[in-house]
């Protein structure tokens, strides 16, 4: 897209929150625009670089710069030692090549799992953890987030699943073994930041959700309960008819 050019480096230099007042570029700026807010300043340079920009670029920048709800209210920060975090979810993706075999090994731990990994539930805050082979299965890239920073994370997987990071890894090559003081190094030589990180609820962690789930059943089961019983007064059958209904009604992109 030669529209872009050179310009795409300075709008993804916007990685904070929009309404302070934060030097929005490392270099010079006209002193006119000091009292300039952020969002402000994000949309002037959006709409230089979408000047020349086909109509659809012109409205994907512009989705670029909507207010958002402060729930689901992002960052672009730093995960720690390598990665970046959104919020309080962080990325990490790596890419290593395996040992003559590794890739049909893995598949076969993974065609029998179907799926399921369930020692990874120890890691309470592990998101999600993808495994693709390519280059006819002599490369792995790893990707996976999780709530946090880079070293605890790392810390968990060395202190809750080691059997099951070394059974996996051990087909990679040069993998030094989880329990090894030269791990973290490994994995982060091999991985790579994220040029973008985009989480739907930032704000959310894995005790979060399972939090909510729990809460979730208890209070249908409680409504359920409370349908039932005939002996309650009119203002609490009401307060709770008006419970359900705000629970029940669906906001944005619910469906």
């Amino acid at each position: 897209m030669p529209w872009l050019g050179a310009n795409h480096a300075r709008l993804m230099k916007f990685r904070t929150d929009p309404n302070q007042k934060e030097p929005f570029m490392a270099d010079s700026k006209d002193p006119r625009l000091d009292d300039e807010t952020r969002l402000q300043e994000f949309r002037r340079l959006a709409a230089e670089i979408a000047a020349d920009a086909p109509t659809l670029a012109r409205i994907a920048i512009e989705g670029l710069i909507r207010n958002h709800n402060p729930l689901f209210k992002g960052t672009a920060g730093s995960a720690g030692r390598a990665g970046r975090q959104s919020g309080n979810v962080s990325e990490l993706t790596a890419i290593a090549k395996l040992k003559p075999g590794g890739g049909d090994r893995l598949r076969r731990i993974f065609n029998l799992t179907g799926g399921n990994f369930d020692g990874a539930q120890k890691v309470s805050t592990l998101h999600d953890m993808r495994f693709v082979l390519f280059d006819d299965d002599t490369r792995i890239l790893f990707a996976t987030a999780y709530d946090g920073d880079w070293d605890t994370y790392i810390n968990d997987f060395a202190t809750k699943i080691p059997d099951l990071m070394d059974l996996l890894f051990a087909n990679v090559e040069g993998w030094p073994g989880i329990a090894s003081p030269d791990v973290k190094d490994f994995i982060a030589d091999h991985q790579i930041d994220a040029a973008g990180w985009f989480v739907a609820n930032p704000q959310v962690t894995v005790v979060d959700v399972r939090r909510l789930q729990r809460m979730e059943t208890a209070l249908d089961a409680f409504l359920d309960t409370m349908a039932g019983n005939t002996a309650v007064d009119p203002a609490t059958r009401d307060a709770l008819a008006l419970l359900s209904r705000q629970v029940s009604v669906p906001h944005g992109v619910d469906y």
